[in-house]
């Protein structure tokens, strides 16, 4: 391994694409030639790139397998921008075999799996933007076009690792690129809109690249890095697991987001070998980060997670005999669900069908995990993945006005006849009283003149 990279992929920087706008971001343009020559100084035969917009799996990384690997930009007015690379289709072949012995299962595609799958194995603009800058910095070297995948970020950091093996194996000199946008919403025009919390996570993710505290990325706040809006945050952890076990040299080359989307640019040069920077030892011999967050888990949670397991692996959860007597009452519960931070499951009650709050939670959780239109029910693959909360409601009052809501203290509820839709408080990206009533309108299917009804709840929420 002797080279990592952290690339934005905007096609406004390439000129045929973005004109006199693309020398608005002239710092990132300046620092993806950079990049291209550090490259080539590196000695890489072969450039490994991730792209969170090549064929995108759960728990599943995608490797394409075309012996020749082509692409451009004709979805951006550029169809002149093309590429024609070779694939090293052994190095792929050896990621795959590395990967799936390490622990992260890997999908070689190629023309079956095409039409199996209906992807597209064109190189996406997540690859093609970057090559455009390598290209331009005269770097030719093959390629292997790799998908980014969904998991939990120790899962995610496996793959770097595994293609640090595979390079070893092989003995190729191996540069490894994780291709990716970060805050999509750090502006009132971005593409996402305005995301508050954007700034946040891109200030922290450079930081801690700057830094190369590999833990500190792998450990950040999945609530701040959903709420961010980003597309590049896996795709750096599977790049980081090359570097486990050494020093590096890091340094962010550019940083800039004149669209109001975040482009980082990032050297990281992987140096001596160091048995503290071994992220591995904590992975396979520490408890997990979400075993350690499981022990902290209230009552409820606890409950809620038992009993979709227990469903999911084919058992009947008992109603425990030792309910605390704070939850042998009735109340509507609300039972969330979330994997990487983002929603995979919500279903609750408003009123109590249960004989107590403890079985309202058993059987929403079940519902939340396998019920769920929005969603695929659950799989026994998922478990371990997953984050719950429970909103324990307290009855709704009915109120006269939007004035006396506040989506930070109260749930709402707006009802029109026989449609009734409710949001909960406190919501990510939920910050004023017109979105938490517009989001509640459109999940019952009222329209937005239509008169209705409103109450408020609050609301006791354990995690």
């Amino acid at each position: 391994m002797v080279f990592c990279g952290v690339c934005p992929h905007p096609p406004i920087a390439v000129p045929e694409v973005g004109g006199a706008e693309a020398s608005k971001i002239s710092a990132t343009q300046d620092a993806l030639l950079e990049l291209g020559r550090r490259i080539i100084k590196s000695g890489a035969d072969t450039v490994v790139i991730i792209s969170p917009h090549a064929p995108v799996f759960r728990d599943v990384v995608g490797i394409n397998m075309l012996p020749l690997l082509k692409g451009d930009l004709s979805h951006f007015g550029a169809g002149n921008v093309r590429f024609l690379v070779d694939n090293d289709q052994a190095l792929a072949r050896e990621i795959n075999r590395q990967s799936t012995e390490i622990g992260l299962p890997v999908v070689e595609l190629a023309e079956e799996e095409k039409k199996q799958y209906g992807v597209d194995l064109r190189l996406d603009h997540g690859v093609v933007v970057p090559l455009y800058f390598l290209h331009k910095a005269r770097l030719e070297v093959p390629l292997v076009h790799v998908s980014m995948v969904l998991a939990q970020p120790q899962r995610l950091y496996l793959f770097g690792v595994a293609v640090r093996k595979a390079a070893k194996a092989l003995g190729r000199k191996v540069a490894l690129l994780a291709s990716g946008d970060l805050s999509h919403g750090l502006t009132h025009d971005a593409p996402a809109g305005y995301l508050p919390r954007g700034k946040e996570f891109d200030g922290r993710l450079a930081e801690l690249l700057a830094a190369a505290d590999v833990q500190g990325i792998i450990r950040m706040d999945p609530e701040l890095i959903s709420s961010a809006g980003e597309c590049g945050y896996r795709s750096i952890v599977m790049m980081l697991g090359a570097l486990d076990g050494c020093d590096v040299k890091a340094e962010v080359l550019s940083y800039e987001g004149p669209f109001g989307v975040g482009y980082l640019v990032a050297s990281l040069v992987p140096g001596s070998k160091n048995i503290k920077k071994s992220f591995l030892q904590e992975i396979y011999l520490k408890p997990s980060v979400e075993r350690e967050r499981q022990q902290d888990e209230s009552y409820l949670v606890r409950l809620a997670r038992r009993s979709l397991e227990d469903y999911v692996n084919g058992l009947q959860s008992p109603v425990p005999k030792d309910v605390p007597g704070e939850f042998e009452k009735k109340a509507g519960v609300f039972v969330s669900i979330k994997k990487q931070g983002q929603l995979r499951g919500c279903i609750g009650t408003i009123e109590p069908v249960q004989a107590c709050i403890a079985e309202e939670v058993m059987a929403n959780a079940i519902s939340a995990g396998m019920h769920d239109p929005r969603f695929q029910p659950v799989s026994k693959g998922e478990l371990r993945d997953l984050d719950y909360s429970v909103d324990v409601l307290q009855p709704p009052e009915k109120i006269l006005s939007m004035q006396q809501l506040d989506p930070t203290r109260y749930g709402v509820i707006v009802e029109s006849g026989k449609r009734s839709g409710l949001l909960l408080p406190n919501l990510a990206g939920v910050n004023t009283v017109a979105q938490q009533v517009d989001i509640a309108r459109q999940k019952a299917g009222i329209g937005p003149n239509e008169p209705v009804i409103l109450k408020r709840f609050k609301v006791e929420r354990y995690k």
